[in-house]
């Protein structure tokens, strides 16, 4: 063993000496790339609009369910889904011939109410003249006591039966409006102006009271309907004024809350509040995030233009006090205008490359 130990000593010195010209200089050694033409700031915290988010659907702030008043065939529908009609304008129309006889037979009815009332009008006309007459005789005592009291008992029948027609006639208008109004539901019509929906029937489809058959919106007004936290009752109050950001659109709208509902729902435990938005460009359906303002809060914003993007990865590039560029990915958060804010990836302080960023090299050295 003793004499093994030198001759391996010999022989790792060999191989030492054989590899030394082959070594590369360490790490120390490295030549950092130096790069220009960029500009750098420093960040910090800045104080934002906190805002609570949540989302809802864009509605027409008025729609119309359209169903019949009337059992009956559907004769005609002039109108198709996304018309747009006027208050009044036909939506449908129902087969009114039976409803036209009954309203014929009223108005008989009427003419014939009239026609009595002009006979018992005279007739107590006649009573009254009679009636005069034997009073005169009666004073000369020309007619006796009986006669007298029989002409003014016939007088008094007659003014009976003339407020009787009377009554009679308004009985038979009554009845002729009656007739003439479920005349009139066999043409159902549109209650305001705006765009028809939806068609729930066809031509020669029975329509059922109460079972809806058409929608109609009114277009030129919208809200939004959105769940609130139930953290936020109490705070939440009509006139608080949000933003809503319709991504379809590209746009934020400005609107006011119209109406709070109180009512917590405990499934979800939120409640309902709407809000009206006055953009004639906004469809229903649309998609809508809300951000209704809850104060301030400290955050870390950077401009978007020092976001490079690595395939599915951002980052920003950060310069250290001795100049050397370090890639650090972030995760960010909502944007500020041409701001964004950072949740991860920095902090407070640290300096970052703002202009030139498609000249930043991960491990590079700025150029002072």
């Amino acid at each position: 063993m003793k004499r093994a130990f030198p001759a391996l000593c010999i022989v790792m010195a060999l191989l030492v000496a054989g590899c030394k010209d082959k070594v590369k200089p360490g790490l120390a050694d490295v030549k950092r790339q130096m790069v220009s033409g960029i500009t750098v700031t420093k960040i910090s915290l800045t104080s934002v609009d906190s805002h609570y988010e949540t989302s809802g659907t864009v509605r027409a702030k008025t729609v119309s369910i359209i169903g019949s008043r009337v059992m009956g065939t559907v004769r005609a529908i002039p109108v198709k889904e996304g018309d747009r009609v006027k208050a009044g304008d036909l939506l449908l129309a129902l087969d009114d011939r039976d409803m036209a006889q009954r309203a014929a037979a009223a108005e008989a009815g009427f003419k014939e109410a009239i026609m009595a009332q002009e006979a018992a009008r005279q007739n107590k006309a006649l009573a009254d003249t009679t009636y005069q007459r034997y009073k005169n005789l009666y004073v000369e005592k020309a007619v006796t006591g009986q006669e007298m009291d029989q002409v003014e008992t016939r007088r008094n029948i007659a003014g009976l039966e003339y407020k009787r027609s009377g009554e009679a006639v308004s009985r038979s208008k009554a009845l002729l409006a009656e007739a003439n109004v479920y005349l009139g539901f066999t043409k159902i019509r549109a209650p305001q102006s705006g765009v028809v929906t939806e068609k729930r029937i066809d031509v020669g489809s029975m329509a059922n009271p109460g079972t809806p058959l058409m929608t109609v919106e009114d277009t030129s007004r919208f809200r939004v309907e959105a769940p609130v936290d139930e953290r936020l009752s109490g705070i939440v109050k009509a006139g608080t004024p949000v933003y809503v950001d319709v991504a379809a659109m590209g746009r934020r709208l400005t609107g006011n809350i119209t109406e709070v509902v109180p009512a917590v729902n405990p499934a979800s435990r939120t409640f309902l509040v709407k809000i009206d938005l006055n953009d004639p460009s906004l469809k229903p359906g649309l998609y809508g995030k809300v951000l209704i303002p809850e104060g301030k809060r400290e955050a870390l914003l950077v401009p978007k233009v020092a976001i490079a993007e690595k395939g599915q990865l951002s980052g920003v590039y950060v310069v250290d006090d001795k100049g050397v560029i370090a890639y650090h990915l972030i995760r960010a958060g909502k944007s500020y205008g041409d701001r964004i804010e950072i949740l991860s990836g920095l902090r407070a302080g640290d300096t970052v490359i703002v202009g030139g960023t498609d000249k930043a090299v991960d491990g590079g050295i700025v150029r002072r």
